[in-house]
């Protein structure tokens, strides 16, 4: 008989820096073989893309969002990898950005050949009070902050000793600054559920999600410029745009905040666009792309 495969969920909203703190898990010398599963909100999943794993250790779930539609992607995928001959270590579920953690846990939950190994929350220490005061999304990025088994402040420049009190008394959760972690293995798969996991009554709110997948190239200076003229409602901005056979680029924008960085190698451009329904529309940005 197998051993039970030990599992956990990585939560955080739009932008906190789930991928990062994955590539950093995969990166230490803990020994483990680790499989990680990646649901991006959209049709094309650049979180796979931007894990530095071998692909036979990335398994991609796109066009949704799992803790809405907990349809035959996620459960086939955690049986394809239950019923494999050798299993992996361990088993981790990066959500995506907009996801209810706690509908996923509950997957795991019920699983008898799963342990299931709680939920850590990446909470982005510059954003999230303009986040969780937004009085639309506000609800659902406490609620990933009340699921949590084990927080993890990204971002941050120094400590914030009143965040991490406001966000340990809302989840009754440890709250950890990844900046003063040695070790993430170690504490992560050291998390202890604070017991059978309660999503909310109510989904949350709708997003729109925008994709190209295109030959477009731009200079540095041209992508500058579009992005700082991208939608204000565009919350977020991810992929890969292309340049020329020698480089391209990696880009990120979270909010306010715009990251571009270059690539060595030719790159096809793929980008996705994320944001609230009712605040903007797949034409808007569709238009503003193209323009």
């Amino acid at each position: 008989m197998k051993p039970r495969l030990p599992l956990n969920v990585i939560s955080g909203y739009l932008g906190a820096g789930k991928t990062t703190l994955i590539n950093r898990l995969l990166g230490e010398d803990h020994g483990l073989h680790l499989l990680v599963m990646v649901n991006d909100f959209g049709a094309i999943n650049i979180d796979a893309a931007l894990l530095e794993s071998a692909t036979d250790d990335t398994l991609t779930l796109s066009n949704g969002c799992v803790c809405c539609t907990m349809g035959a992607d996620l459960f086939m995928a955690i049986g394809d990898v239950l019923d494999r001959p050798v299993r992996p270590d361990h088993l981790i579920i990066e959500a995506s950005g907009i996801a209810d953690p706690a509908r996923i846990a509950q997957v795991a939950q019920a699983e008898p050949e799963l342990i299931y190994g709680g939920i850590v929350t990446v909470v982005d220490v510059q954003g999230y009070r303009t986040l969780a005061d937004d009085p639309l999304i506000g609800a659902q990025v406490a609620g990933q902050v009340q699921a949590a088994d084990l927080i993890c402040l990204s971002k941050s420049t120094g400590p914030d000793a009143a965040l991490a009190l406001q966000l340990g008394v809302q989840s009754g959760a440890q709250v950890f600054d990844l900046n003063q972690m040695d070790a993430l293995a170690a504490v992560l798969f050291g998390v202890t559920p604070q017991g059978v996991v309660q999503p909310p009554r109510t989904p949350h709110r709708p997003y729109v999600a925008w994709h190209d997948s295109s030959a477009v190239v731009m200079s540095h200076a041209a992508l500058s410029a579009k992005l700082q003229a991208r939608p204000e409602a565009l919350f977020r901005f991810k992929g890969f745009v292309g340049h020329d056979a020698h480089s391209g680029w990696e880009v990120h924008c979270v909010g306010p905040s715009v990251s571009v960085k270059s690539l060595k190698g030719s790159h096809e451009t793929q980008v996705v666009g994320i944001g609230l329904a009712g605040r903007f529309t797949e034409a808007e940005i569709a238009a503003w792309w193209q323009a």
